[in-house]
């Protein structure tokens, strides 16, 4: 299956190739896929994710999925590419990983039935959607500082055409330790379902992505941690997690917080009566 990464080469924005072990530019240049500076596959005007879908998640949480997916926004400025950085904000502790398979839009989509949504999917790639609990409290469920801040779209490393998303596994790592182990079998609403759905009311253009949903499990990591996500075929995103030099400024606006709320979703539902100490706060 082809796949097609974007890389700084020589101080320039380049599309390459994969080529086994290396990229390959189309100009001829070559360099190892493991010294390239990646940058996010594609450059979408959007980037649309699903709440609840896998259902080993559901189950985690107790919780009941409803009728339809439901829906939230991460704006592009959280991207970043394959082996970044995530950033985590002084006096911020709960910052989890979420591993999902990216569909990415390949023609402008609006209108189109679930049969025909797949002719509009460009390729696919891996996110990691990562998610900064401690304003679980803020923004009237949008959750756009959780999940829309600086660096927490990870997203790569490469765009994959021709893949078929049935039956695929998806594991995310955490210093090489299996944390989450799921399948694309196990999504209640499958990729071309999901782009239907979206592009009833909202177009969609090349580029934009959507996340799919992910596996249960899904848990706070520290500063110097290394978090991979593995998608069979897709390959492997790793990003690692950075402290932030600066905290939330104070004296306005909603600060972090460790309600019940936000532990609970942190450590995976009803932490309390697992005999789970939620962390104190440094």
């Amino acid at each position: 299956m082809p796949e097609y990464r974007r890389i700084l080469l020589d101080g320039a924005c380049v599309q390459v190739r994969r080529e086994g072990e290396d990229l390959v530019a189309g100009d001829g240049r070559r360099v190892a896929a493991g010294d390239a500076v990646h940058l996010p596959p594609v450059v979408p005007t959007k980037i649309v994710a699903v709440h609840l879908n896998h259902r080993s998640r559901v189950s985690e949480f107790g919780a009941t999925l409803p009728a339809a997916p439901t829906y939230f926004h991460k704006p592009v400025s959280a991207l970043v590419g394959h082996g970044g950085a995530v950033v985590r904000p002084e006096g911020c502790q709960y910052l989890n990983y979420e591993g999902e398979v990216a569909i990415v839009i390949g023609r402008t989509c609006r209108g189109v039935p679930p049969p025909e949504a797949g002719d509009y999917i460009a390729g696919y790639t891996i996110a990691n959607d990562f998610g900064l609990h401690d304003f679980r409290d803020t923004d009237a469920g949008s959750m756009l500082r959780v999940k829309g801040s600086d660096t927490m779209a990870p997203l790569g490393p490469g765009l994959v055409t021709g893949w078929d998303f049935h039956g695929k596994r998806l594991r995310t790592y955490v210093n090489g330790r299996l944390a989450q182990d799921g399948s694309t079998d196990e999504m209640q609403w499958d990729m071309h379902y999901l782009v239907a759905d979206i592009a009833r009311t909202i177009t969609l253009y090349p580029g934009d992505v959507l996340l799919s949903g992910t596996p249960a499990n899904s848990r706070p990591v520290q500063p110097g941690d290394l978090v991979e996500v593995e998608v069979d075929g897709l390959g492997r995103l790793a990003s690692h997690i950075a402290a932030g030099p600066a905290g939330i400024a104070a004296g306005f606006g909603a600060q972090p917080t460790a309600s019940e709320e936000v532990i609970s979703t942190a450590l995976g539902g009803d932490w309390e009566f697992r005999g789970i100490r939620p962390p104190v706060r440094a």
